[in-house]
């Protein structure tokens, strides 16, 4: 119980370290350029401890459960010897962080009401609800595809330069026939899915699967897995803009 205090204390601190600079950055442009009140900069500062409180909870958490899960299953599927299984695991882990995404969520609502302001889909919250709801399955299941591919470039000992290579040339090649009104979603979309929900647990999975295959190294055969889960929503975001103008 001491030893999780002391952890959760060290990661208080290490958050406001972090969060300190913008925090001091935003306070000086408040007072001396809006030149604002000072209730506007005590709700910054009530704003900021929520940061603060719910960023160390959240590092504690990775550290204490979803680091230590994500490498534990990957193990343990490994020891098994069962290629499908651990496939099927990394689809599921991909499909599930990325549509819990919070950050998805939220520019997946953005560009729904975006797309019916420019009438490219009907003002209706029925229609923006389907339109957000697609994007973000279209996302989930590129994630969970791109994890597929991860895992396997990890068991076959592929070329990961060559795979993103060869992936971003496709993106550019589906960057010249994507409606346009797309492409900055698309592009949007990859960034956002590698983030809170997703990074720890995908980074996880790939070392700990490269930790318990022999003949591979954490270091250099563990990353790349977000990588990945960064460039396949670009690609399946564009094809799904594609789709739906020749539907």
């Amino acid at each position: 119980m001491k030893d999780s205090l002391t952890a959760l204390g060290h990661d208080a601190i290490g958050s406001v370290r972090d969060l300190l600079p913008i925090v001091v950055v935003i306070a000086v442009f408040q007072v001396f350029v809006f030149e604002d009140s000072v209730t506007g900069l005590l709700s910054m500062a009530s704003g900021a401890l929520l940061v603060v409180l719910g960023l160390t909870f959240f590092i504690f958490g990775l550290r204490l459960a979803l680091f230590p899960v994500g490498e534990g299953l990957a193990n343990s599927l490994a020891r098994k010897g069962s290629v499908f299984w651990l496939i099927m695991f990394a689809f599921v882990l991909g499909f599930g962080t990325a549509i819990a995404e919070p950050a998805l969520i939220a520019i997946a609502a953005e560009a729904a009401e975006v797309a019916a302001a420019a009438d490219a889909i009907s003002a209706s919250a029925e229609a923006r609800g389907n339109y957000a709801l697609g994007l973000r399955l279209t996302v989930a299941f590129a994630v969970g595809a791109a994890l597929i591919i991860g895992v396997i470039r990890i068991l076959a000992n592929w070329s990961l330069p060559l795979l993103i290579i060869g992936g971003y040339c496709l993106v550019i090649l589906l960057t010249t026939i994507a409606p346009k009104e797309i492409i900055g979603v698309a592009y949007d979309l990859g960034g956002v899915t590698t983030s809170t929900v997703t990074v720890p647990l995908v980074a996880a999975l790939g070392v700990g699967l490269a930790g318990s295959l022999k003949g591979r190294n954490p270091m250099t055969d563990g990353f790349g897995l977000i990588a990945f889960a960064a460039l396949t929503p670009i690609l399946y975001v564009l094809t799904y803009g594609i789709v739906l103008e020749w539907i």
